[in-house]
């Protein structure tokens, strides 16, 4: 995530460089502004009406002038009514568009990012920003920005008729105009701080309820819920507090400008009244001076106001902008390699050397070499911590090793596009992922433009299409999040099915049996053996079954090869395989009691 702005940097900066999103709308935000000119247009021409009712209707006593001076405002009441709804359906309208195109924008950007991000950033904050930070956004660029001109312009309108009313009072509503602003260059800056403080409170407590919600299972069964409750109701409080101290700082910012601003009026009716009663000026000029100073004061107040709001927005801009800007570790090179139409399945590691970003100083692979034929089934067996899952990641280019080659048919795969290499590749996991979509959705998920007959065949040969079949809408049913409706063996063949139907030449299965039960595994055994036939397969194994049916077992212990051979061969060599196999694979080892 990149470094936080400093506190010199320009307020509207952020916002500013989130322009772009708005510049596609600038029609409607053209006719917005003149129905915001219209309206501000139309306020300060009541204060002149305001002027006519008094001087030639109430003080005249003149019924006819009344009358036509209550119908002129009655008019100008008219179009102001109609200008503001313009101006507030084109706005808020505008701001939905521009906080759509934004998340869009943000998501699009953060499922380029490489999991290396993910290492070092919580699920929730991210969710935080894509949800709550945009809203703030979406407040002020529909709603804050109109306010905020609309009130600026009707300040400057209200000044130029101040001066043609009273040029005397004019000259001090002038004079105590940069009071009021004051506290707005003093208190602004604070409370962009705090509310960036804010924002990321809340954020923890997002990301709080997306890892309780997402492992309720545990939570519950490891009673729990009462520890969770009190680090919920920590972090409510901090962001409570930060949201308070927010809210003080806004607070103190509009009651001095309200305080400053309305005093200013109350000085000149003073002022005025004495005019008034000398002759200097009209009761109705007095009317409408107070009428537009009115406008002033409350003008400035509610400028004020949104300018907190736009502190606000600007410390959500600052959060945005940092997913925004964030740069994928793996990229495409300017002029990649393209790989064959249809790989044989050739892989080739060569002197591997791999820490992840997050340990830099602990080698998950070293010196790790390893030739791979086309259609050969591999086993990587190793203790927890080994580095097996490690050679799967930098397969996949989830990361990049610091030193050697990895090569898909004599292609060095870092001078592929990322997406071009994970094409060719398949991916089962040890716990399956469903998604929260239908089951027809689920199989095409590696291959979406594929046919429902085409699906069908999937699920057959994964063994799945017997239990789909019995499913309420077969393959439209919903599966709920994460596959809840499924059982375990259920979902691992949904997985397989996925894998067949996306049709890739290399094949990683990281032991998709390992947590089943016997019935489950000989069914999902079974769909793996169609999976696996014809493809190069390296599979990360903890069963017996599954490292007797490889050509070749790689036993990997701290990073590096400590044995190549097949099960019956490593068993009889007595060293860390044979351990491995008594441990991990339950088996009495009967070569290994006769050596």
């Amino acid at each position: 995530m990149s470094s936080r702005p400093t506190q010199s940097t320009s307020t509207l900066s952020p916002l500013l460089r989130l322009a772009r999103f708005v510049t596609p709308y600038k029609g409607r935000l053209a006719v917005a502004a003149l129905a915001l000119v219209i309206a501000a247009s139309a306020v300060l021409a009541l204060g002149q009406g305001l002027k006519h009712v008094i001087d030639a209707g109430i003080t005249s006593g003149n019924p006819t002038s009344l009358n036509a001076a209550l119908a002129g405002i009655l008019t100008i009441a008219a179009v102001l009514s109609v200008a503001t709804y313009a101006r507030f359906y084109l706005m808020m309208s505008t701001g939905e568009r521009v906080i759509a195109d934004l998340r869009r924008a943000v998501f699009e950007r953060i499922l380029t990012l490489s999991p290396a991000f993910y290492d070092a950033t919580r699920t929730g904050e991210i969710v935080s920003r894509l949800t709550n930070d945009t809203t703030q956004l979406q407040m002020v660029i529909g709603f804050g920005f109109s306010m905020f001109l609309r009130n600026l312009l009707m300040m400057v309108g209200a000044v130029a008729l101040l001066f043609v009313t009273s040029p005397k009072l004019a000259g001090l509503v002038v004079l105590g105009v940069p009071a009021t602003l004051v506290p707005i260059l003093l208190l602004g800056r604070r409370v962009r701080r705090l509310s960036r403080a804010s924002q990321d409170r809340v954020a923890d407590v997002s990301a709080h309820v997306d890892e309780a919600i997402h492992e309720i299972r545990t939570v519950q069964a490891y009673v729990h819920e009462h520890a969770d409750n009190e680090h919920f109701a920590s972090r409510v409080e901090a962001a409570r507090r930060a949201g308070v101290a927010r809210v003080r700082q806004k607070a103190w910012l509009i009651a001095a400008v309200m305080l400053i601003a309305f005093s200013a009026v109350g000085i000149i009716l003073w002022i005025g009244g004495h005019d008034v009663l000398a002759g200097r000026l009209s009761a109705g000029e007095l009317s409408a001076f107070v009428f537009y100073a009115g406008i002033v004061a409350s003008g400035a107040g509610t400028v004020s106001e949104v300018w907190g709001e736009i502190q606000r927005a600007a410390g959500a801009s600052e959060r945005l902008l940092e997913l925004l800007d964030a740069l994928p570790d793996i990229t495409a090179p300017a002029n990649p390699t393209a790989l064959p139409a249809r790989l044989r399945g050739r892989v080739t590691l060569q002197r591997l050397r791999f820490a992840y970003p997050t340990r830099p100083e602990s080698a998950a692979l070293a010196d790790f070499s390893l030739e791979i034929a086309p259609g050969e089934r591999i086993a990587l067996v190793g203790p927890s911590g080994a580095g097996k899952s490690t050679v799967m990641a930098l397969l996949l280019r989830f990361y990049d090793p610091q030193a050697g080659h990895i090569l898909l048919d004599g292609i060095d795969i870092r001078q592929c596009d990322p997406a071009d290499v994970r094409r060719r590749i398949a991916l089962v996991p040890q716990e399956p992922v469903i998604f929260a979509a239908s089951v027809l959705e689920n199989v095409r998920y590696g291959r979406p433009q594929a046919s429902e007959r085409e699906a069908r065949a999937a699920l057959e040969a994964a063994h799945a299409a017997e239990f789909v079949d019995r499913l309420p809408q077969g393959l439209a049913t919903e599966l709920g999040e994460r596959g809840v409706r499924l059982s375990g063996g259920q979902r691992q063949r949904l997985s397989i099915a996925r894998a067949l139907l996306a049709d890739r030449e290399v094949l990683l299965l990281d032991e998709a049996t390992s947590a089943l039960d016997a019935a489950s595994e000989r069914l999902v055994q079974q769909a793996l053996q169609a999976l696996m036939r014809a493809r190069t397969s390296i599979a990360i194994a903890h069963r017996l079954s599954t490292v007797r049916e490889a050509d070749r077992i790689v036993v990997i212990e701290q990073g590096r090869i400590h044995a190549i051979g097949r099960h019956d061969e490593l068993l009889r060599q007595d060293g860390l395989y044979a351990r491995l196999a008594e441990l991990q694979f339950l088996h009495p080892l009967p070569a290994a009691a006769g050596a």
